[in-house]
């Protein structure tokens, strides 16, 4: 397993107590479209992945982020 297939896995583990929906995840899948989260939902998550990760994710990046698969490019970025 990669370190990006890992960082998949840990980023889905960190969208399920928040995935209200039951959606299965997958790089294109969307935070306020095929999640429908709201911004404190979205707050509540990138504290958890922030936590998770040992990372801090700007209000820019946050702005640019609109798929799983980004958030995933993301992390890895933050992480090197």
């Amino acid at each position: 397993m990669s370190n990006r297939d890992e960082t998949f896995a840990k980023v889905a583990e960190a969208i399920e107590p928040f995935n209200k929906k039951g959606i299965d995840l997958t790089e294109a899948t969307t935070f306020a479209g095929d999640l429908e989260w709201d911004s404190l939902t979205v707050m509540d998550f990138v504290a958890a992945v922030e936590d998770e990760f040992d990372i801090i994710i700007t209000m820019n990046m946050q702005a640019e982020i609109e798929t799983v698969g980004q958030l995933v490019d993301a992390v890895e970025k933050l992480r090197a």
